[in-house]
């Protein structure tokens, strides 16, 4: 008796390419599931202090454009 066929790729790669292979979606915040705790949290530390200093200067833009129109 001859021995069964074990594996075939045939037609495979025709049916992958049919819709076409995408790629999966990237989406804007992945998520930081997983991530390292201490990182994560020296991040949230971080990002305040950014949004801090960018208020700070925004409030000194400011009043130095309404002093020079003033």
């Amino acid at each position: 008796m001859a021995k069964s066929k074990n594996h075939t790729n045939h037609n495979q790669n025709k049916k992958a390419h049919r819709n076409g292979i995408k790629k999966p979606k990237t989406y804007r915040h992945p998520s930081l599931k997983g991530v390292d705790p201490k990182f994560l949290r020296n991040q949230r530390f971080a990002k305040r202090g950014t949004f801090l200093v960018m208020t700070k200067n925004k409030a000194a833009a400011k009043a130095a454009a309404k002093a020079k129109s003033a």
